[in-house]
């Protein structure tokens, strides 16, 4: 991917000089890595990766990036020094040398005129803007959920990735895990009949702030660099609980309520519900442990922590007038009649594209990935709508057009927040 668009890579090269009977004076051996054996692409066929924040989840889906035999991390960024130790130790071990390269500020990492695509798996407070700073860069991007922290850094995601035709995929990689893609299935092809409910699992439907823990002593910038950590966030003294703490979720209304695993799971909903183009037009605050949205078409979408069946984490449920299916995270389905699964195409422990392998595909082929920044705003919308409903305990009637609550100005205050300098999307 590093070569030049309309370039001829080695493998091209190589064929074209076998087919036209190159001579060569003396033998020569081709390396196996040349051609593309061993799992490994070609040089000039990889795809030139850097990472950006790479934790607990990060170390995973990074994992995932380094066993693909056409790509090639050479650098890593964090802003603290013990993660980029030990990120830089994974990428030297997978291939057997020291090259990685480490950084601190990740606008460094993206002034690199070798990087093709960045994987961001910051805490979620930085995701929205590390992805459309990397995308004014000219690159394409892999991005953990949450993916924004508001309606108004939704819109901006959005709108940043179309006019500069990056390739962007939100980390809700249930869209290519199969008992999920076979439940939506059943859902958009009328086998439940007409589409009556969505449920969505939203890990808490709190909206609790981090709060502002007893001061410590700052540590050396090239130790923990405070001032990156926060990004947009409003300043507040240094804590070591706040660096693994809710605070990367962004407090307040961004991340944990319906955003955390609503991500994931309002995100399956409006699949089911052919919603990738819009959200629910009403909103209703919390009662007891559920709060409740419905679309245009009628369909409600219900966020609620309990009543499941015992089928995994982030579960969903969709409902017709001809029947349900319930799955999650254990890979099983439950549904109202088993014949609704005879005719499914889907083969029971058939693996389907892998999340990451899907994004890569759309790198090379310049298409869009399952959750390509489009489909990313409009779920993040629907929860974040979801979010200020219940923050502010009352009804909202929502425009997907105008991307504005109706007749409610402290709602649409409430749509986007003052960045702290220098920070702007």
């Amino acid at each position: 991917m590093s070569e030049q668009a309309g370039g001829m890579g080695r493998r091209r090269f190589l064929g074209t000089a076998v087919r036209m009977g190159a001579a060569i004076a003396a033998p020569y051996v081709v390396p196996s890595l040349a051609l593309g054996r061993d799992r490994e692409a070609p040089p000039s066929e990889k795809i030139v990766l850097a990472g950006i924040g790479i934790g607990g989840r990060g170390s995973g889906v990074l994992g995932e990036f380094l066993g693909q035999p056409d790509v090639r991390c050479v650098a890593v960024c964090d802003v603290r020094a013990d993660r980029r130790e030990r990120t830089k130790k994974m990428v030297d071990a997978r291939y057997r040398n020291e090259d990685c390269v480490m950084y601190r500020d990740f606008r460094e990492l993206l002034a690199r005129d070798d990087l093709d695509a960045v994987l961001i798996t910051t805490g979620s407070n930085c995701h929205g803007l590390l992805s459309i700073y990397a995308a004014r860069a000219g690159k394409d991007v892999y991005c953990e959920k949450p993916c924004t922290k508001t309606i108004a850094e939704s819109l901006a995601l959005a709108e940043t990735f179309r006019r500069t035709a990056r390739v962007y995929q939100g980390g809700m990689q249930r869209r290519n895990v199969a008992n999920f893609d076979q439940a939506v299935w059943l859902a958009r092809t009328g086998r439940l009949g007409k589409l009556q409910s969505v449920h969505a699992h939203p890990g808490g439907l709190g909206t609790g702030t981090s709060g502002w823990p007893t001061p410590q002593p700052q540590p050396p910038k090239e130790e923990v660099d405070w001032d990156l950590f926060l990004g947009t966030a409003p300043w507040r003294p240094f804590n070591p609980q706040l660096l693994n703490s809710g605070f990367e979720k962004g407090g307040g209304l961004v991340g944990g309520g319906v955003l955390e695993w609503g991500s994931h799971c309002v995100d399956l909903c409006q699949w089911a519900n052919n919603a990738d183009d819009t959200v629910p037009v009403t909103y209703f605050p919390r009662k007891e442990r559920r709060a409740t949205a419905l679309y245009a078409n009628g369909v409600q979408l219900v966020m609620r922590d309990d009543g499941w069946l015992e089928l995994g984490s982030c579960p969903v449920r969709f409902e017709g007038d001809a029947g349900w299916v319930e799955t999650g995270d254990g890979g099983k389905l439950a549904v109202s009649d088993q014949a609704l699964l005879a005719s499914s195409p889907f083969v029971r422990g058939q693996r389907r594209v892998s999340h990451v392998r899907d994004f890569l595909n759309c790198v090379k082929s310049r298409g869009k990935p399952r959750v390509n920044a489009d489909v990313a705003c409009q779920s993040h919308i629907a929860c974040h709508a979801a979010n200020i409903a219940i923050f502010l305990d009352r009804k909202l009637e929502y425009d997907p057009k105008k991307n504005e609550f109706i007749g409610d100005e402290q709602a649409n205050r409430l749509r986007s927040e003052a960045p702290r300098d220098p920070w702007r999307i």
